[in-house]
């Protein structure tokens, strides 16, 4: 599900969760520990073809508003454990980071991509955003957050950098080295001058996350709308088309 590689300077999490890394309760309770019990560098990275391809669909589909509930305050954990990691955070996109997965990555303080697509398809599916991934997006794309999250697009690495959506491009098996390496390099700093400057460059999106601490009402009945039912299993109808 997740594969913890030590390294000299850091770690690398490695998701290892199906065919495509879909995120569910289960392996956003496991990066949420992971992330939360390291005091070092993180390297988060994906397996084959994908970096992760977005919550899992079909399991909200079989565990209808109960699960739907559990899984939207998995995902805000996670994102927020990542997104407020003390040390160095570094996404190895490696392949498709779509939806959710994409956020995962937007939570990192710098992003690598060598291949795949990235973008924030949630609206082609019909479910709104929750606070903490509106935030992280927005902390992360700036004055480019509403082209992005309103177009549903997803795209290329080259785009994706134009976009600011990723740092810098590397071919595949330089990836994981590479975002090592950077990851080193900003471990090398004062350990305390780091946390305080990530506190400080998030304190407006923290702000805004806390203020709905009491949990987003409107996002949950969105997700568990008869609406987006229809629509999560015709996105479903249209892959397995595919």
């Amino acid at each position: 599900m997740l594969i913890t590689e030590e390294r000299d300077d850091g770690a690398v999490l490695r998701i290892e969760h199906g065919r495509v890394g879909a995120l569910d309760v289960e392996l956003l309770d496991a990066l949420t520990e992971a992330v939360s019990a390291s005091d070092r560098a993180l390297v988060i990275t994906g397996t084959g073809s994908s970096f992760s391809a977005g919550v899992d669909l079909r399991r909200i589909l079989e565990g209808r508003r109960p699960y739907t509930e559990a899984l939207l305050t998995a995902l805000s954990r996670t994102y927020r454990a990542v997104f407020d990691h003390p040390r160095p955070t570094v996404a190895a996109v490696n392949g498709h980071a779509i939806a959710g997965g994409c956020v995962l990555a937007l939570a990192c303080d710098l992003r690598l991509m060598s291949g795949g697509r990235i973008g924030l398809t949630e609206l082609a599916v019909g479910v709104p955003f929750p606070t903490t991934a509106l935030e992280v997006v927005q902390h992360a794309l700036g004055p480019r957050t509403g082209r992005v999250l309103l177009g549903g697009q997803l795209e290329d690495r080259e785009h994706a950098l134009a976009l600011g959506m990723v740092d810098e491009l590397t071919e595949p098996g330089e990836l994981v080295p590479r975002a090592v390496a950077l990851a080193a390099e900003l471990a090398a700093r004062s350990p305390e001058a780091y946390r305080l400057a990530k506190v400080q460059l998030h304190r407006q999106a923290n702000a805004a996350i806390e203020a709905t601490a009491g949990g987003d009402a409107a996002v949950l009945a969105g997700w568990a709308s008869d609406d987006t039912r229809l629509r999560i299993e015709a996105a479903l109808a249209a892959l397995s088309r595919r």
